[in-house]
C-alpha cells in the first residue's frame, strides 16, 4: 500500500510543478511580447530571422545526434561537468 502512496504523491507533485512551469512561460511569453516586438522593429539587418534559422538548424541537428552517433559507433555522452554553460555560446 505504502508503494502506491508515494507513487500518488510522486505523481501529483510532477503535474503540480508542470502546471507551475506551464503558467510561468505563458506569463513570460506575455511580458516579453511588447520587448519581442520593438526587437523585431529595430532589426534592420534582419539578424534576428537569421539567428532564428541557425537556432532551429541546431536543434535540428541535436535532436539527431543520438541516431547518428549510434550509426557510428560511437558512446553517447552526457553533457559533462560544464554542460549548463553551452548555451553561453549565443551570447557571441
Amino acid at each position: 500500500m505504502q508503494p502506491l502512496i508515494v507513487q500518488l504523491a510522486t505523481t501529483l507533485i510532477g503535474d503540480a510543478l508542470a502546471l507551475v512551469n506551464g503558467f510561468g512561460r505563458i506569463v513570460t511569453h506575455f511580458a516579453m511580447a511588447p520587448v519581442e516586438r520593438i526587437a523585431r522593429a529595430c532589426d534592420v539587418a534582419g539578424l534576428l530571422s537569421e539567428r532564428a534559422a541557425r537556432a532551429a538548424e541546431r536543434e535540428r541537428i541535436r535532436q539527431a545526434w543520438p541516431a547518428i552517433s549510434q550509426r557510428a559507433g560511437r558512446r553517447s555522452r552526457g553533457h559533462g561537468l560544464f554542460g549548463c554553460l553551452r548555451s553561453l555560446g549565443e551570447l557571441t
